[in-house]
């Protein structure tokens, strides 16, 4: 029997002092973390916990990583910033490693910013500059809670207290290629697809999807932009989710893992046309594609190329969901996802008593939807640790359902 884990006097009293002092905008904290290792951190009251969730995405290689410890480490120490009026060895390199893991074709270009809505902000200018103001998103989409993103962002929820948001988004169902054919016309200038929709409860674009995009926007004089924000650099057993499929987009977006943990975003464009498009004056960002992120991009590639990362994630991720299945719990509906981005999709609402009995047995874990569990733990888990999830998911489904019980009126 697992121990339970319980926050101690002195977490309530650090949780307390955060509610006093931070605008609540991310509601109650669940822990207060010191350190991690690997797949695994630590709270203040010294207990450790699997973490398969990693940051949202985020924490590519995991917790204190030597590799990128050593390239940011020794970054800090030379430089941290210069300003865009020059350029430095970092900023240069991983540009040129990242068009080359995307196989983008020679007069691509990276735009570098400092998170993924700011990436998708750029890609709304790109939009801007076809002349066209029109842009399809879809429905269950999240591209961010800027402005700007927020319009191509599809929950009610997120856009009702900001409305009016900037005009001529048009959200169309996921997955309906006569729909998206119909929205897309003479004044459209991009639709913007997430390949598999990880805010929306892990769910995939239909196979063939992507494809039908590519040829309707290719038809109509339209770009097509990926945001890989959530799926990009190997989280789902490829580089990138839409080589799954071979498509090449325009333009396609990234940040959470791109810096391991540091905050960077890029939009990447495909091509000179597309490249040239946005000139000298026209974007731009104090703080991106500054030396200290440009380092952690840089190791974060090599170390994903060299550690064969991509290629463990679609391993272990197939091994995963194959062993969740295989449990044969009635409250498990199936396993939806690709690579270490997961969704266990569950018969009852049971997601968020589901993440407090894991955590009460020492695993971090996401509840994406009420009746879905999100998995999108460090490139760098190990089987054996998703092994010991596995094993106590029904105990930790045991604990959730019993919670649901009692709190129903």
């Amino acid at each position: 029997m697992t121990e339970l884990r319980h926050p101690s006097q002195e977490q309530q009293a650090l949780l307390e002092r955060y509610r006093g002092s931070h605008v609540g905008v991310f509601g109650q904290p669940g822990l207060v973390l010191t350190h991690g290792d690997g797949a695994w951190v630590w709270d203040v009251d010294g207990h450790r916990y699997l973490d398969l969730l990693g940051g949202i995405a985020v924490n590519l290689l995991g917790h204190g990583h030597p590799e990128l410890v050593a390239a940011v480490s020794k970054q800090a120490g030379e430089a941290v910033h210069v300003s865009n009026f020059f350029t430095t060895t970092a900023q240069i390199e991983a540009a040129e490693t990242l068009l080359e893991v995307a196989g983008a074709p020679e007069g691509s270009g990276v735009f570098f910013a400092n998170s993924g809505a700011e990436a998708n902000e750029a890609a709304i200018k790109l939009a801007r500059k076809t002349g066209r103001p029109g842009i399809v998103s879809v429905s269950g989409a999240f591209h961010g809670r800027t402005t700007g993103a927020l319009a191509l962002t599809h929950k009610e929820s997120h856009r009702a207290p900001f409305e009016p948001l900037l005009p001529g988004v048009t959200h169309v169902p996921a997955g309906d290629v006569a729909a998206l054919e119909a929205a897309v016309g003479p004044d459209t200038g991009m639709v913007i697809l997430e390949p598999l929709q990880g805010e929306a409860g892990v769910v995939p674009l239909p196979e063939g999807y992507l494809a039908a995009a590519r040829r309707i926007t290719t038809e109509a004089g339209a770009l097509l932009v990926v945001d890989e924000i959530q799926t990009g650099v190997g989280r789902t057993g490829a580089w990138f989710a839409h080589q799954h499929e071979g498509v090449r987009p325009d333009a396609m977006t990234l940040a959470k893992g791109l810096g391991g943990g540091v905050p960077v975003g890029a939009m990447v464009t495909f091509g000179p046309e597309v490249t040239g498009m946005l000139t000298a004056g026209q974007h731009g960002t104090t703080f991106g594609g500054n030396p200290l992120a440009c380092s952690a991009v840089l190791a974060v590639l090599r170390t994903v190329h060299e550690k064969r990362l991509v290629e463990h994630a679609r391993a272990a991720g197939q091994r995963l969901a194959e062993r969740v299945e295989a449990l044969g719990d009635p409250r498990v509906a199936q396993v939806r996802g690709a690579g270490l981005l997961r969704g266990i999709v569950l018969t009852e609402p049971l997601a968020a008593a589901a993440v407090a009995a894991a955590r009460e047995r020492g695993f971090i874990i996401n509840p994406v939807a009420p009746d879905v569990i999100r998995l999108a733990p460090p490139l760098v888990v190990t089987d054996d640790q998703l092994d010991t999830f596995v094993d106590a998911l029904p105990a930790i489904l045991d604990a959730a359902q019993a919670a649901h019980q009692e709190a129903a009126p």
